[in-house]
């Protein structure tokens, strides 16, 4: 068992233990008292392991309510965000109770969103069952929904009172959906750990799962608790990230986060090296790394199309737009260049010339 504990605005625990959903709900009458827990869980992990959390939450003392909504990307959306709103109002939930959100990114967004605004604000435990969020969207307080110009345009920050991992679940994953987390913990080895990306070239991710989980959630909290609201340096953890929403965005979401965010980091450090932002070569050794993970390092779009959707990014702040650029494996700075730039930025990364 591992335990990371992040002071932000709020401060709690992350838990991390094999086997552990089973004990969620003692777990969290540790943290919060017996009352109305409304689980958001999807269609595909409803089946897998929603009862065993309604279970323990019951056998803890909590009243537990239940919002299934579809698998996918397809319902972190304004529709499926009111539907979630109108199931807590219908169920009466108070100023006392409680969201968990039982899933992956999709979930733990949207679930967190909804906890956020419903009653101006209502208690949220975040129980990820995907590497993928295990390490990023559960852990920092970000919340979103997608609007039709763009990903995770609407949303709050809004921090857990608690985090369970439990690695056991990533085990019913399909290998190309783990693969989504491991693309997000090359991330970190990237931005801040060498000895991970090193391990994670290697082509080890299921090794050790609970020490690299940690280790990216440990990157992760110091960011957040030097910058919560994203204004410096937690933008670090938005390598790849700007030109890989927009590959999601182009794609109609068939290229999933992951694989997105590969493509992301590849370009970015492509175009990085050849520009001269970079102290070492560093995308061939991404590239490699991807590769050896069964990730992408080539996008399908043109530069104009990325370009044309990622100056709708968050990170824009008017004529400018900050994109992280590896300095060496373990080191990546915050570059903020002209939006009219980008595309010629992005034709680098792809092997073009302007």
């Amino acid at each position: 068992m591992k335990t990371v504990t992040v002071n932000a605005s709020r401060s709690y625990d992350i838990l991390i233990e094999n086997k552990s959903l089973h004990k969620a709900g003692k777990e969290i009458l540790k943290r919060v008292p017996a009352c109305t827990a409304a689980i958001v869980t999807d269609s595909i992990v409803d089946s897998l392991y929603a009862e065993a959390l309604c279970e323990s939450l019951r056998q803890a003392g909590f009243n537990v309510v239940k919002f299934v909504l579809h698998n996918g990307e397809s319902s972190k959306n304004l529709a499926v965000f009111g539907q979630i709103l109108e199931f807590f109002a219908q169920r009466q939930l108070t100023k006392t109770d409680l969201v968990v959100a039982l899933g992956g990114g999709v979930t733990g967004d949207v679930a967190g969103f909804a906890a956020s605004v419903y009653l101006r604000g209502i208690r949220l435990v975040q129980i990820p069952t995907t590497f993928l969020a295990a390490i990023d969207a559960s852990v920092g307080g970000k919340t979103a929904i997608n609007l039709a110009a763009g990903k995770n345009l609407a949303g709050t920050f809004y921090q857990p009172s608690f985090v369970l991992c439990d690695p056991a679940t990533f085990s019913t994953l399909p290998e190309t959906v783990f693969a989504e987390g491991v693309a997000e913990a090359i991330k970190y080895g990237v931005i801040a750990s060498p000895k991970l990306f090193d391990k994670l070239a290697g082509g080890n991710a299921h090794c050790d799962l609970e020490d690299s989980i940690e280790q990216c959630i440990s990157i992760k909290r110091d960011l957040v608790m030097r910058d919560e609201f994203d204004n410096g340096d937690r933008q670090l953890l938005n390598f790849g990230h700007t030109i890989g929403h927009a590959v999601e965005h182009c794609s109609g979401y068939s290229i999933t986060h992951g694989y997105a965010v590969a493509i992301g980091m590849a370009l970015i450090s492509a175009a990085a090296w050849r520009l001269g932002l970079s102290e070492t070569d560093c995308s061939g050794l991404i590239k490699a790394c991807l590769a050896a993970n069964h990730l992408p390092v080539s996008s399908p779009f043109t530069a104009e199309q990325l370009a044309g959707v990622a100056l709708r990014d968050k990170k824009r702040r008017q004529d400018s737009i900050t994109l992280v650029i590896p300095q060496k494996i373990g080191q990546c700075v915050l570059y903020k260049m002209p939006v009219s730039a980008l595309p010629d930025f992005i034709r680098q990364g792809m092997g073009k010339e302007p």
